[in-house]
């Protein structure tokens, strides 16, 4: 793994939790609701994080797109799960679990499987 792969991952799971904090807040504290606007405007620099976390990742895996789009989406699993247990105190059922453990399979596929 490389320092762009690297920089790649963490700036995904960066992103990855504005967006748990952007969407989810409303329904933990008031003050996001209160300030909607304000949140709404967070999108800019998600966005940017995001862009700066793609780049990173088309560099990483030598101008592939895919292998970046599946670490994005395996970082808001992960996130996801961590927050929404953290902040909301909602368990991991089996279900939850096995879908949670498959999405991290791919993680693995997509950053050990060399072709």
């Amino acid at each position: 793994m490389n320092k762009e792969m690297i920089i790649c991952i963490l700036l995904f799971l960066v992103g990855q939790s504005m967006v748990w904090f952007q969407l989810n807040g409303q329904f933990l504290w008031p003050v996001f609701k209160k300030y909607e606007p304000l949140i709404i405007l967070s999108g800019i620099p998600i966005t940017w994080v995001f862009l700066v976390a793609t780049r990173y990742g088309f560099s990483a895996f030598n101008g592939l797109l895919w292998p970046q789009r599946f670490l994005a989406f395996v970082g808001g699993m992960i996130i996801f799960t961590l927050f929404t247990w953290l902040f909301k105190g909602e368990g991991i059922s089996a279900k939850t679990f096995v879908c949670l453990a498959l999405s991290i399979s791919i993680l693995f596929i997509q950053i050990l499987w060399k072709s």
